[in-house]
């Protein structure tokens, strides 16, 4: 089954057709150098399409992406450790429980993903989460 990869809506990637990069607004990274990182990394295989979350999405405990951090709790943070089983490999219980296991694969995926390591889920490691949890060939790390 061949998977779409996504692009998470907190990135407000606008995508031109006639082939200009496109641009994430909030943090300054395009998406294209996210897909170009993927591929020279080996991550990634072939034509590329970015499309919106949606039905497809290996994860499906929430739509929600609130910032996470240790102590946090519910629906979210299931998505988060569901993304982190899928992108790394974490294999982490997806309880819900934001604890000391879920912050250190979180650590360990923003260092594998080359983003700020803070622990913390926030809209970036949201964003780069869902993209390769949802992409062909994960884990990565």
């Amino acid at each position: 089954m061949r998977r779409l990869l996504t692009a998470v809506a907190a990135l407000a990637v606008p995508i031109s057709l006639a082939g200009a990069p496109a641009v994430a607004a909030s943090h300054g990274t395009s998406a294209t150098a996210v897909v170009k990182h993927a591929q020279v990394a080996g991550k990634l295989n072939g034509p590329t399409a970015l499309v919106a979350q949606g039905p497809d999405d290996i994860c499906n405990f929430t739509d929600s992406r609130p910032t996470l951090q240790r102590g946090s709790s519910g629906a979210a943070v299931q998505q988060a450790q569901c993304y982190l089983n899928q992108a790394i490999g974490a294999g982490l219980d997806e309880d819900g429980d934001f604890g000391r296991l879920t912050q250190s694969a979180t650590r360990d995926f923003q260092r594998c993903a080359g983003i700020v390591v803070d622990g913390r889920i926030g809209a970036q490691t949201w964003s780069f989460l869902s993209f390769w949890a949802n992409a062909p060939g994960a884990p990565f790390c």
